[in-house]
């Protein structure tokens, strides 16, 4: 079947998008720039478009034809990206997308989401159902996007929602690459007593999810936690990484506080300059958030299971980084 995804060249939708090459299917990519493995995905047959999912007539040309969109393309976490940028692509966008998806009949949309819609998560485990308490303008706009897509189904279009909680796996250069590279020096300075806890999602096992949501009656209407069966606390997670590297990691507990107050500063100091501040606030309270999730309702009503574990996860990760010079 010919299939559209959005953000298709980015970490998380070029996985998806390659899964779905392999399986056959006529996939068309539209992301705003190519992302590492445009020459791979193109030898797969994928045709792939570059432009912002805001352009109203190039997402109908990309839609045409469809019997599912993966919508996956969001403006993510950059420092010092203007409020109105995260609104027109996380919002509007999204709104643009569904709209498209409906003139064309394209049966089913999946919208990507995120566990961040959440916030901390003051009594976990969370769900589906916990309560909406998103911490930053990013978290904040994808929940917007999760409403454009409720306000949609009501005029006909099939849709299914995921929220994935923290995805890991190989071409990742987010969170988990910095994980890695601090545990590879042997020491892991932790803010606090590590014992918050933290949701990761392997990338297979997230990309077995937006099929199932694609594929399956029950998914209609419905939102589900993209999650690996197990969380755990930062420090389990961090010596975790450290086993995968070979790496008998030892970590020192520092106070929270200070490395709060001292991220706050750095993004005051950069913001007159307009660059990126190396430290800042939300990296910090990456110490202190909880998340922590059930998900029962994905493994209940659509029969997804996460086959790959955290150890075989953090290996194959740790393997790609290696094997191309990140590590």
């Amino acid at each position: 079947m010919k299939v559209l995804v959005t953000g298709g060249t980015g970490f998380t939708g070029s996985h998806l998008v390659r899964r779905l090459a392999l399986n056959g299917d006529d996939v068309v990519c539209l992301d705003n720039q190519p992302g590492l493995f445009a020459a791979e995905l193109s030898e797969l047959g994928v045709d792939i478009r570059i432009g912002s999912i805001t352009d109203r007539d190039l997402v109908r040309e990309c839609t045409k034809g469809t019997e599912v969109v993966h919508h996956l393309a969001a403006a993510f976490r950059k420092i010092n990206l203007p409020q109105s940028v995260y609104r027109d692509v996380n919002v509007e966008g999204t709104r643009i997308v569904l709209e498209a998806a409906l003139d064309c009949g394209t049966r089913r949309v999946v919208y990507c989401s995120t566990q961040g819609v959440h916030g901390h998560v003051e009594h976990p485990p969370g769900d589906e159902d916990s309560p909406i308490a998103p911490a930053d303008y990013y978290q904040q706009t994808k929940y917007e996007g999760e409403l454009v897509c409720h306000e949609m189904a009501d005029q006909g279009v099939e849709i299914s929602i995921v929220r994935p909680t923290a995805i890991y796996g190989p071409g990742d250069a987010g969170r988990f690459l910095i994980l890695f590279r601090l545990a590879s020096k042997g020491r892991f300075l932790m803010f606090g007593d590590g014992e918050t806890t933290y949701h990761p999602v392997y990338i297979d096992n997230l990309v077995d999810l937006f099929e199932l949501a694609a594929s399956r009656p029950e998914a209609v209407g419905r939102t589900y936690i993209g999650g690996d069966e197990e969380y755990y606390t930062l420090n389990e997670l961090v010596r975790a990484v450290g086993r995968s590297i070979d790496i008998d990691l030892e970590i020192i507990h520092l106070p929270f506080r200070p490395a709060w107050l001292a991220a706050a500063a750095c993004e005051v100091a950069c913001k007159p300059f307009g660059i990126s501040p190396p430290l800042f606030r939300r990296r910090i309270d990456w110490f202190r958030q909880v998340r922590a999730f059930r998900i029962d309702r994905a493994r209940q009503e659509l029969g997804y299971e996460p086959a790959v574990g955290i150890d075989e996860g953090l290996r194959r990760t740790a393997e790609w980084y290696r094997d191309n010079g990140y590590l």
